[in-house]
């Protein structure tokens, strides 16, 4: 399981897992065979040749001057095309499409985007209908479509949209500068399956998909499915196949192909999130033959070609309820007050190879994805749990990164092999904490407070030097793990445990990517860019509205300063989510374009291979260092491995974090009907006309206070100043303060929270302390 770091990628990623789809009750037909045809290599290679010369010669002609718009017969014209070369133009017309680089009109006209104030993009459509659309290949900000306008587009389509409102024009007229549009065609939809809720009307059955973004029913007729026990019936959970969708003066149609029970069932709820996400939830059998393969422990005769570090006092420390341990760590405080820190991760390169069925079957996941109540691992629990993690007293293949440190914390040099080692200890954070507390009584008492004392230089420097402090807080939900039900939240702190361990990976992350930048290597970067400075100067108006000195924030310094500014206040989270709305999201790249909240200009992953593809990639770069194993890769397929990888971790991301919030949900539920419901503290951290937008700050979820529950006086809005004023008592609400809440009402397809302010009742303690689970943000 992932260690939470500093990385904050579980801040900036949207942080996974390919989209496997599974289509329970799709049958071949029967007594179909399938032949394969071959082609011979001449062929291939002269046929997309034709269809590339085709696409440049398209682009020529529409870049002309004098050109106008031509549909497919006028350009086989134009371009002086033969009848056999007809089929050649319809690929290549319909490939550049599809990229987005040509776009057809009326009458199937084909022209540059440009041209016609077209965009190509992917739609993000919000629960009330409207949506944004985020260009393709530019740095322009998003387009704002409206409801009336997102014709038939589903969240994350592919899409053209021709603009409707000029940016240019509205600022002479001094209206707002926000570019406008309106969705022309579908170029690719986002997904062929969606999760929902069956139900039945006096005239037709039709589907409630569980994610409010997609805004319409899908109607279906319920049938009995071959893989079924039974057919599905109103309240149970479904997967539905959409049909083509071409008007949207009639709702979109599907056919049901899985049926997953009842909405009330357990474990339904996550394995709906499970189909949604299109996460895989088994291994094919060539994968876990191989797995099976792969000896359980080490062959002795790999001992000779790795450095031997058994002597060394190596240990791991990671959360109470890991099963995986991918890093260890030993640190050395040398004569002449010098440091030596020794990260030992997982060789787990050793075991999946390039092109094998383990290693394609990773890069299709790219990472594991953390569920509430589950993982759904990049490798199989063999390897995973077995060969590949770092045990207590047994023998494991790693790659080492030894870096030296001078007095003060700067790095003087690194090293790199392939080594083996024998753990000491297994470590919880819990475990460690404890022991940091304490002067040290023992060799791994004296280990823990020689690392804590490295990694609190380097935590100085690191922020001395401009890394954002953007930690944030979190709550593990605790289940009962024959129902799933939640049984309590229980908060998580970022400890010095958890800190030692961070810096400790975030060093040899740079390390690593340092020296492949410095040997011209080819390899993955993990890459988060500066920000924009107009969405700077927007989050800039955020701050000074909550009363907060700002000045420019482009200066990385200022920014530092005003995170400082509002540590431990009450507008601390909202205002540190507005941040991070103002900043791009971290991805992965081929080019070392840094990494803007470590203020680090190189950086890779190198500390997970076990849960992510990059990493993987990365110590098989490193690799070429040492012993030039197997074959460079190309830029071109690390390219496309980069942006793969990119969208399977905001997959993850997104699957990750409503698994959570769908349990913290049900928990509070639970409270609704509860005899002695639980009174919650809470922090007012916006006003509206309509109420109060609170957060829980032991619970981590915001919810909403409704004017019209504020029973006690009439409350007047004062936009002005950003309170509620009681128009008899004169009681002011405002941003920061602290009310005791209780819950009023769930509704968990919305994914939303009400509350009720209770004034005679003490807050419940915060939930108790525990060690800090791990995330994928490193």
């Amino acid at each position: 399981m992932p260690h939470l770091h500093a990385d904050v990628e579980i801040l900036y990623r949207d942080s996974h897992a390919a989209k496997s789809r599974v289509r329970t009750g799709a049958r071949k037909p029967e007594n179909v065979r399938f032949q394969s045809r071959r082609f011979p290599r001449n062929s291939l290679t002269s046929s997309m040749k034709k269809e590339r010369d085709t696409k440049e010669q398209i682009l020529a002609l529409m870049r002309a001057p004098k050109y106008r718009p031509l549909d497919k017969i006028e350009l086989s014209r134009a371009l002086g095309l033969k009848s056999d070369a007809r089929g050649t133009l319809r690929q290549a017309l319909q490939q550049l499409e599809r990229d987005g680089d040509i776009a057809r009109i009326r009458k199937n006209r084909y022209v540059l985007p440009g041209e016609a104030d077209l965009i190509t993009g992917k739609i993000q459509i919000h629960q009330a209908g409207f949506g944004f659309l985020v260009r393709e290949n530019s740095d322009q900000g998003d387009i704002f479509i409206s409801a009336e306008n997102t014709g038939t587009a589903m969240n994350g389509d592919r899409v053209v949209a021709r603009i409707t409102r000029d940016v240019a024009y509205a600022r002479a007229r001094g209206a707002s500068d926000r570019p406008e549009g309106r969705v022309i065609r579908i170029l690719e939809r986002a997904h062929a399956t969606i999760v929902g809720t069956l139900q039945q009307s006096r005239n037709f059955s039709y589907v409630v998909p569980d994610d409010p973004r997609i805004v319409h029913n899908v109607y279906v007729q319920p049938r009995a499915l071959p893989a079924a026990e039974r057919a599905p019936a109103p309240g149970d959970k479904v997967v539905v196949r959409l049909e083509p969708w071409e008007s949207r003066h009639v709702n979109p149609e599907g056919e049901i192909v899985e049926l997953l029970g009842r909405a009330s069932d357990p474990g339904v709820d996550m394995l709906s999130i499970i189909r949604k996400h299109h996460l895989p939830t088994e291994f094919p059998a060539a994968v876990l033959a191989e797995a099976e393969r792969v000896p359980e422990t080490v062959d002795p005769q790999a001992y000779g070609e790795r450095e031997d570090l058994r002597d060394r006092f190596i240990v791991t420390i990671d959360p109470d309820d890991a099963r995986d341990f991918d890093d260890a760590i030993h640190v050395e405080k040398l004569p002449g007050g010098e440091w030596e820190l020794g990260v030992h991760i997982a060789d787990v390169s050793a075991y999946v190879t390039p092109g094998s069925a383990l290693d394609r079957e990773a890069l299709k996941r790219g990472n594991s994805v953390y569920l509430v109540d589950r993982v759904v691992p990049m490798i199989p629990e063999r390897l995973s749990n077995g060969v590949c993690s770092l045990n207590p007293r047994v023998v494991r293949l790693t790659h080492s990164c030894f870096l030296r440190f001078a007095k003060n914390g700067a790095p003087k040099s690194a090293r790199f092999a392939r080594t083996i080692i024998c753990s000491a200890h297994r470590l919880t954070y819990k475990e460690a904490f404890a022991l940091l507390q304490d002067p040290p009584n023992d060799k791994l008492g004296e280990h823990l407070h020689t690392a804590w004392s490295l990694a609190a230089l380097l935590r100085r420097r690191r922020f001395a030097q401009g890394s954002l402090d953007l930690d944030f807080p979190e709550v593990k939900v605790v289940l009962d793990r024959a129902t799933g039900r939640p049984l309590r939240l229980d908060r998580v702190e970022n400890d010095e445990s958890h800190q030692l361990i961070e810096e400790f990976m975030l060093a040899a992350n740079e390390a690593v990517a340092l020296e492949l930048k410095n040997r011209l290597i080819p390899t993955i970067y993990r890459v988060h860019e500066k920000p924009d400075p107009e969405k700077l100067a927007e989050y800039r108006q955020l701050v000074l509205a909550y009363g907060f000195k700002a000045g420019d924030l482009t200066n990385r310094a200022e920014l530092q300063r005003l995170l400082a500014s509002f540590r431990g206040k009450p507008e601390e989270q909202a205002l540190k989510i507005g941040l991070l709305k103002s900043l791009k999201r971290a991805r992965y790249a081929t080019e070392p374009l840094g990494h803007f909240g470590l203020a680090k200009n190189n950086y890779a992953h190198f500390t997970s291979p076990i849960r992510r593809y990059a990493d993987l990639v990365v110590h098989r770069t490193l690799a070429e260092i040492n012993n030039r194993r197997g074959a460079r890769a190309s830029v071109g397929d690390l390219s496309r491995i980069a942006e793969h990888i990119s969208t399977t971790e905001r997959v993850a991301a997104d699957a990750e974090n409503e698994s959570v919030k769908m349990k913290k949900l049900e928990f509070l539920q639970a409270q609704v009907s509860a005899k002695n419901p639980q009174v919650f503290r809470a922090i007012v951290i916006e006003v509206r006309n309509y109420g109060l937008l609170i957060e829980l700050p032991d619970v981590l979820l915001t919810g909403l206070i409704h004017i019209s529950s504020l029973a006690d006086d009439f409350y007047v809005f004062d936009g002005a100043r950003r309170r509620l004023i009681g128009r008899q008592s004169r009681r002011t609400l405002a941003v920061g303060e602290t009310l005791q809440v209780r819950v009023a009402r769930i509704d968990i397809f919305k994914q939303q929270a009400d509350f009720a302010i209770i004034s005679d009742k003490p807050a419940s303690p915060s939930p108790r302390p525990r060690s800090r689970g791990r995330n994928s943000a490193r």
